[in-house]
C-alpha cells in the first residue's frame, strides 16, 4: 500500500515535471528514503534536472510545488529539503484499506506473482553418504528451504532436488576402514544412528592413513627403501583408489558392501531432514548420475570439445575463461565429481525443463561452478546461462573451524537436541509447562525457530559465528525472541474475543502514536521486502523484516493499552493493527522455517 502510494507520487511529480521543465522527454525520477522520518516518507532528488532547467534543483523544487497545489494530486504533505521533493505520506488514510487488503488476502497477503509460469530448479544439501549431517549442512538446508519458500511466494513454480553424493573416493574411504576395523559390528548393534556409525568409519580412515604416513616416515629415516616402497604400495589412500575402480567395474563383494552402508546412511539423514522440517521434491543419486557424465565427456571428446592428454586423461582447455585446463576423467577412466555434475545437470533439464537452475553451494566451489556452466555452454547446452551458483560463506563455533575428516565438526543432531534441551530448560524454569500443553513438541518448534533463524539473519555470502546460547535467547534479534512476539499477539487477540471485542469498525484518524504510524509502514512494505528477498535470493532480508515490526510492537505494546484503550472506536482500532502485525508476522514466518506457537 505505502509503495503504491510511492508510485502514485512519483507518476504524478514526472507529469507536472515536464510541465515546469517545458519539455515531452525527461529522465525517471530517482526515489529515496529521507535520512530522518520528520524530512517525510520518500524523497526525490532534482538535482538531475538542473542543467535542462538552467535553475538550482531547490528552486525547480519550489516552481514543482506550486504546480502540485494547483493539479490534483495523491494524499500527502510536500516539504521542500535542499535539492529533495520530499513528501510525507498520509498514513493515517489507507489504515482501512490496508486493513481489508490484510485481512482479506489473510496467509497470501505479502506474495505475488513477480516470477509467474517461471520454472525454477534448487538444487540444495547434497549429503555424502560416509557422515552425518553436519553445522554447515544446516546453512545450506536453511537457505535452500527458505529460498524455495521465497521463489513460491512470487509466484514461481519450484522444484528442490537434492544430489545425494553417494559414490566416489571419499565413499570408498569409510568402506575401506568398515571392511579393515568393523568386525562386524552395525548400527543395530551399537545403538547408533546409522549415518553416525558410517561416519565414525570415515574419521577412522583419517586416523588409519595418519598412522601409516608415520610408519612410511619412520622406515625413510631409518633408510629401509624397500619397506617405504612396500608400505607406500598398500597405502589406504591407494586401496580406497583401488576400492573405486572395483565399484565402478561392479565387482560383486564392493557393491554389496556399498549397498549396506549407504543404507545405513540414508535412513540416517532421512530422519534428520524430518526433524529439521526439510523436504524435497526429488532426489538424484551420483551413483547414477556420473555415466552420464561420462557418456556426455566421451561425446564431448568426439566432438574436439575435450582432448586427450598423453597419460590418457580426458581434459578440457579453459584458457578462454582465464583457466589452465581441468580433468574430466582419469587415465584409468574413472571420473570426478564435475564429471556427474555435467551428467546430473544434462538429466534434470530433460527431466524438468527449468526457466533456471540454482546451486545453493558453498562460496569455496565458486570455481567449481565457473567451469562446469562453461563446460556445459561449450557442448551446446544454451540453457547453462541460467545457471547460477548460489554462494554462501562459511559457518564455523566460537572455538573455530570444523573439520569432518578430524571428527571436529558440529553434528546436525546434537545441536538440535541442545537447542531443544535449551529451550525445556527456558520453559521449566519460567513455568510454563501447563501453558505450552506438549513441552516437547514445543521446545522442538522453539530449536527450529532459534536455528533458522541464526543462520539466515545474515547474508547468504557473508562466512559467520554459530552460537547456541544466544541463538535460543527469548530476548533481542533471535527466532524465539520472534515467536515470543507471535504468541503474545495471539494471547491479547483471545483475550479480546473472550471479552466479547469484535473488531467490526476501524478508524485510520485514531492512529497518532509514532510506533503506530511505523507499525502501518512496516505492514505495507511487506510485499516490498518478500520481493526484494526473491531478487536478491536473500532470506536475510525477511529475517531483518521480521526482527523490525517484532521489535516496534513491542515497543509500542508497552508503552499502549490496546483491550483496556481509552474508548471503544480506539480499542477496536488498535486490535485491528495487532491482528495485522500477527497476520504478516506469521506469513513472514512461513519464508524463513519458524513455527507459529499460539502460546509460549
Amino acid at each position: 500500500m505505502l509503495n503504491e502510494l510511492k508510485n502514485e507520487w512519483k507518476e504524478t511529480l514526472e507529469s507536472l515535471l515536464k510541465k515546469v521543465l517545458n519539455t515531452e522527454e525527461i529522465s525517471p525520477l530517482t526515489m529515496t528514503e529521507p535520512p530522518k522520518s520528520e524530512l517525510g516518507d520518500v524523497a526525490f532528488p532534482l538535482f538531475q534536472y538542473s542543467r535542462l532547467a538552467h535553475k538550482a534543483p531547490q528552486a525547480i523544487a519550489e516552481e514543482l510545488k506550486a504546480e502540485v497545489e494547483k493539479s490534483a494530486h495523491p494524499d500527502g504533505e510536500v516539504i521542500i529539503a535542499g535539492g529533495y521533493f520530499n513528501v510525507k505520506l498520509s498514513v493515517q488514510d489507507m489504515f482501512s484499506s490496508l486493513y481489508e487488503k490484510v485481512i482479506g488476502e489473510g496467509s497470501s497477503y505479502g506474495m505475488n506473482d513477480s516470477l509467474k509460469g517461471k520454472r525454477i530448479m534448487l538444487e540444495f544439501s547434497c549429503p555424502n553418504t560416509n557422515k552425518p549431517l553436519h553445522l554447515g549442512h544446516m546453512r545450506n538446508d536453511s537457505i535452500g528451504e527458505s529460498i524455495a519458500n521465497i521463489l513460491k511466494a512470487n509466484g514461481a513454480e519450484v522444484m528442490k532436488v537434492n544430489l545425494i553424493n553417494n559414490r566416489g573416493v571419499h565413499i570408498c574411504k569409510s568402506m575401506l576402514a568398515y571392511r579393515e576395523f568393523g568386525i562386524g559390528e552395525t548400527p543395530e548393534s551399537t545403538g547408533e544412528k546409522g549415518d553416525h556409525f558410517v561416519g565414525r568409519y570415515y574419521v577412522r580412515f583419517a586416523t588409519w592413513e595418519k598412522e601409516w604416513n608415520e610408519k612410511i616416515e619412520s622406515a625413510r629415516r631409518a633408510g629401509d627403501d624397500e619397506l617405504v616402497k612396500s608400505l607406500e604400495e598398500s597405502h589406504p589412500d591407494k586401496k580406497a583408489q583401488a576400492m573405486l575402480k572395483d565399484w565402478e567395474d561392479g565387482k560383486e563383494d564392493v557393491i554389496e558392501l556399498w549397498n549396506l552402508m549407504n543404507k545405513w546412511t540414508l535412513d540416517g539423514l532421512f530422519e534428520s531432514y524430518r526433524n529439521m522440517g526439510i523436504s524435497f521434491d526429488r532426489f538424484y543419486y551420483e551413483s547414477e548420475t556420473y555415466k552420464y557424465g561420462k557418456s556426455e565427456v566421451l561425446k564431448g571428446l568426439e566432438q574436439g570439445v575435450f582432448y586427450r592428454e598423453s597419460d590418457g586423461s580426458v581434459q578440457i582447455d579453459l584458457s578462454p575463461i582465464g583457466l589452465d585446463k581441468k580433468v574430466l576423467l582419469r587415465k584409468d577412466g574413472t571420473t570426478i565429481y564435475i564429471t556427474q555434475d555435467i551428467g546430473t545437470a544434462i538429466r534434470r533439464h530433460d527431466d524438468y525443463p527449468f526457466d533456471s537452475l540454482i546451486y545453493v553451494v558453498g562460496s569455496e566451489q565458486a570455481y567449481h561452478f565457473k567451469v562446469l556452466f562453461y563446460i556445459l555452454k561449450q557442448l551446446g547446452y544454451s540453457w547453462a546461462d541460467e545457471l547460477y551458483h548460489l554462494s554462501y560463506g562459511m559457518v564455523n563455533l566460537p572455538e573455530g573451524k570444523m573439520k569432518s575428516r578430524e571428527g571436529t565438526v558440529v553434528d546436525a543432531d546434537d545441536l538440535l537436541f541442545e537447542l531443544e534441551s535449551l529451550a525445556k530448560d527456558e520453559i521449566v524454569a519460567k513455568g510454563r509447562e501447563a501453558l505450552v500443553e506438549d513441552v516437547e513438541k514445543t521446545a522442538h518448534s522453539i530449536a527450529l525457530a532459534a536455528l533458522n533463524y541464526y543462520l539466515l539473519e545474515v547474508t547468504p555470502s557473508k562466512d559467520m559465528i554459530f552460537d547456541p546460547k544466544k541463538s535460543i535467547s527469548f530476548n533481542g534479534d533471535t527466532g524465539p525472541y520472534l515467536e515470543y512476539m507471535g504468541a503474545r499477539i495471539s494471547s491479547i487477540l483471545r483475550k479480546a474475543e473472550e471479552e466479547g471485542i469484535a473488531i467490526d469498525k476501524v478508524d485510520g484518524s485514531l492512529m497518532k502514536e509514532g510506533d503506530e504510524l511505523a507499525l502501518i509502514k512496516l505492514i505495507s512494505t511487506f510485499p516490498e521486502s518478500v520481493r526484494k528477498a526473491s531478487d536478491d535470493y536473500d532470506p536475510s532480508v525477511i529475517a531483518s523484516y521480521l526482527y523490525s515490526l517484532a521489535k516496534t510492537f513491542s515497543h509500542y505494546y508497552h508503552d499502549n493499552q490496546i483491550i483496556k484503550a481509552e474508548t471503544e472506536d480506539l480499542r477496536k482500532t488498535r486490535l485491528a493493527l495487532a491482528k495485522m502485525v500477527l497476520i504478516t508476522l506469521k506469513n513472514g514466518f512461513s519464508l524463513i522455517g519458524i513455527p507459529f506457537l499460539k502460546s509460549m
